[in-house]
């Protein structure tokens, strides 16, 4: 029997290449779609809004409803909306998929206490390269070591509104761990005027926000006389959706935690 699955955000960008994404999936069947209690898109036909044509599943705008009609809830939206989802799927113990980024502490803090009980998969981000060179990060950063600077780029289209990039700070998280550093207290987000030489421990990070641009991020180690670049980039979405359905699929078989795409890959 396949795993019925839910989609938040169903008439957004990403929610619609979810729909198309869960709808192809093998073991995985498309059961709910959700948008905000006042969209013009509630009670439409998920299928046409994704543009594959009519599979008789309306979009409604409460969850409380429909939470009795999915497995597993896939979330790619805001944190507000991801908070409340999550306290609607922990009390009824219904797994969750999130991509949702840009949280606060006090709503990151609210999310973790919503989903304590059940299964959930949340990542940075669900491709499937993306996370192979999380893997190759690791092992390039214990190699290189603290003979070489390090520096992450990243660009996204316009539309994006956090800054760095999950995947980037992700990305500085892996390097930082295997370096033996904090994060928080080696990470350099901007610099202007007159700052300084380069200290080697520090982990810069580059935004680049303009056009359509879905996902580009490189890791470079530089050293004197060489360095080493790490690089993914992403030209359609249909990447992250791909890998937050087979995330879904994989959790249904998983007891209640706190899991990644590291876990679905088996990289870990």
């Amino acid at each position: 029997m396949p795993i019925k699955i839910a989609v938040n955000g169903a008439g957004g960008r990403m929610g619609k290449i979810l729909i198309e994404a869960v709808s192809a999936a093998d073991g995985a069947e498309l059961a709910v779609a959700i948008e905000r209690p006042d969209s013009s898109l509630i009670g439409s036909d998920a299928g046409e809004l994704a543009g594959i044509g009519k599979i008789g599943v309306t979009v409604v705008g409460d969850i409380k409803q429909v939470v009795d009609q999915f497995d597993v809830l896939i979330d790619f939206t805001v944190p507000m909306s991801t908070v409340n989802n999550a306290q609607v799927c922990g009390a009824a113990g219904k797994a969750m998929v999130v991509g949702t980024t840009g949280f606060s502490p006090e709503q990151k803090a609210a999310f973790d206490s919503a989903v304590s009980n059940i299964s959930i998969c949340m990542a940075s981000n669900f491709s499937t390269g993306v996370n192979l060179c999380f893997k190759l990060l690791d092992m390039a950063a214990r190699v290189l070591g603290d003979d070489v600077d390090i520096e992450i780029y990243e660009a996204h289209h316009r539309h994006k509104v956090d800054a760095p990039s999950g995947t980037a700070l992700s990305m500085g998280e892996v390097v930082a761990d295997a370096l033996g550093r904090d994060l928080s207290k080696v990470a350099v987000y901007g610099r202007e005027g007159q700052t300084g030489a380069r200290e080697r421990d520090t982990i810069g990070f580059a935004t680049v926000r303009g056009g359509d641009v879905v996902g580009d991020h490189t890791v470079s180690f530089m050293a004197d006389g060489e360095r080493v670049e790490i690089t993914h980039k992403a030209s359609s979405r249909m990447s992250f959706a791909r890998g937050a359905a087979r995330a879904a699929v994989w959790l249904t078989g998983q007891n209640a935690g706190r899991y990644d795409m590291q876990d679905v890959l088996g990289l870990k």
